[in-house]
């Protein structure tokens, strides 16, 4: 992704940052089907917008139908504001009218899906659902978590329950990514 303050400051030579899923994980202290589905999401909406072009960083409108406190939305948009630099009012205001990051990133937006991209330079719209749903989870995973939040699960279950549990978000990741039934690209 090209970051053209990045560039100016010389925080990278050519203004290039990269991101992977790690630095979703870092950022959000965890890795679980949200994050995830935040990441791809995203990056879904980005090569959309930009099909022949780098993403430009800090240049991308974000809007979401959900308030931040509501369910996951928070969540989801701390990893998409990572990628996108789409602040909302306690944004970057700029440097010598440049490089403005906030008021980039807004809730209660009223919409037919859960979040919607925007190019400030060309006004292009992409919307994006996840549909995790469509993704099953093993049938075990509900009662290892409930034996690993009452500690009262044995290591090979805690064991079991992460792997089962990561296992979910590499299928999102990899197995999935690509379906365009769970990941539904509109554009608007």
């Amino acid at each position: 992704m090209y970051d053209p303050l990045a560039e100016f400051l010389g925080a990278t030579q050519d203004g290039i940052l990269q991101y992977g899923y790690f630095d979703a994980v870092r950022l959000a202290g965890h890795s679980c089907p949200t994050v995830a589905s935040a990441y791809w999401s995203t990056y879904k909406a980005l090569n959309f917008l930009y099909p022949h072009a780098m993403p430009v960083r800090g240049e991308i409108k974000v809007e979401f139908g959900q308030d931040s406190s509501s369910g996951v939305t928070g969540v989801i948009a701390n990893v998409v504001s990572m990628l996108t630099g789409a602040m909302s009012d306690n944004g970057f205001k700029g440097i010598g009218g440049r490089f403005d990051r906030w008021k980039r990133l807004f809730f209660v937006v009223e919409m037919q899906s859960e979040m919607r991209f925007t190019r400030v330079d060309t006004n292009q719209t992409v919307q994006v659902v996840a549909n995790l749903q469509r993704i099953p989870s093993s049938p075990r995973l509900p009662a290892l978590m409930a034996m690993c939040i009452a500690n009262t699960a044995t290591q090979p279950e805690i064991a079991e329950f992460r792997q089962l549990w990561q296992g979910r978000v590499r299928s999102i990741l990899l197995d999935h990514g690509d379906d365009p039934a769970v990941f539904v690209v509109i554009p608007a």
